[in-house]
């Protein structure tokens, strides 16, 4: 009898635990074995999702108690929804999220290397390593980089009405803008490697409005330090082809959603496709949500959890 029930445990239970829970495994000629995983893509929610840079900002420590009531894994913390950098504030925040089971998925900052000013390109460079540093304290392993753009349209609100085209500085090229930028990464490339963050560039107009742009500084950096952040809302114009491009190489997803309507444009993104997309490149990494409609975040946040969440299981 016990021979017998060793053996179901043994042939039917442990067979069937393997398929479950072991990733697939292919044996090749010369036996040797490959382990192919399947994708493992994990939930995360942007703070930006709370606060749309207009009225009171929306607290960080809001947002990890958000998140852990929707059972999500992470949050992508917008480093202007902070309350400051004192080591005091990042410590509540670190135990506030290790009490909820959250993660610090990225932190998304703001800089622009994309300008002749010698000053204030170099202000831009040692900002971005403070905040590298800054998300090593934090716990934080990944941190969006921006290239920066031309400076020649007034507002961003007119920049949107442009569909995020604007015209080059006069006197300049579009190359001379790429040099900028690819200069001032590899001088961050060294601090990212020392702090263990990873530096993710994202497709977020500018010369990243494209993804020929962003694969040419990513090309020109060939470093493990430096991937790219994919935006599935900031391609305005055929997005699924160009999506495909840069997700080879992404280290990091934001997943748009616009109920109620965009803040600035609406788009009608199609997620089952996307995750097929990110599927295919085999993305192990975060889908953080980052919604940007005019409902309420109370009620649209939510809705597009549960729609992502349907579309990763599909």
């Amino acid at each position: 009898m016990k021979n017998s029930r060793r053996s179901f445990i043994r042939n039917g239970f442990g067979s069937a635990l393997a398929t479950a829970v072991l990733p697939a495994v292919r044996i090749s000629n010369n036996n040797e074995v490959a382990v192919q995983p399947k994708p493992r893509i994990k939930l995360s929610i942007s703070s930006y999702s709370y606060w749309h840079f207009k009225g009171e900002k929306f607290p960080v420590e809001k947002v990890i108690d958000e998140a852990a009531k929707l059972g999500v894994e992470g949050i992508d913390i917008l480093h202007r929804q902070m309350n400051g950098t004192d080591t005091k504030y990042i410590n509540e925040l670190k135990r506030r999220a290790y009490n909820n089971g959250i993660a610090f998925t990225c932190l998304s900052i703001h800089q622009g290397f994309v300008t002749p000013d010698k000053k204030e390109w170099q202000k831009n460079i040692d900002n971005t390593k403070e905040w590298i540093e800054l998300s090593a304290k934090m716990g934080v392993p990944c941190m969006r980089l921006n290239s920066g753009r031309w400076g020649t349209t007034a507002s961003f609100d007119e920049l949107m009405k442009n569909r995020g085209i604007e015209p080059i500085l006069p006197g300049y090229t579009e190359d001379d803008g790429y040099k900028w930028c690819i200069e001032a990464i590899q001088q961050c490339i060294p601090t990212a490697e020392q702090h263990g963050v990873v530096l993710a560039l994202e497709n977020h107009w500018g010369l990243c409005s494209t993804p020929e742009g962003m694969l040419r500084i990513k090309k020109a950096i060939d470093s493990p330090w430096l991937g790219l952040l994919m935006d599935t809302g900031n391609f305005l114009e055929n997005p699924y082809s160009k999506l495909e491009k840069i997700a080879p190489q992404a280290v990091f997803v934001q997943a748009k959603t616009y109920y109620g309507g965009g803040e600035w444009y609406t788009l009608d993104l199609d997620y089952d496709r996307i995750i097929s997309i990110l599927n295919n490149v085999n993305y192990h990494g975060y889908l953080s949500l980052e919604y940007e409609g005019k409902e309420d975040a109370a009620t649209a946040v939510p809705k597009s959890i549960a729609m992502l969440r349907k579309a990763m299981k599909e």
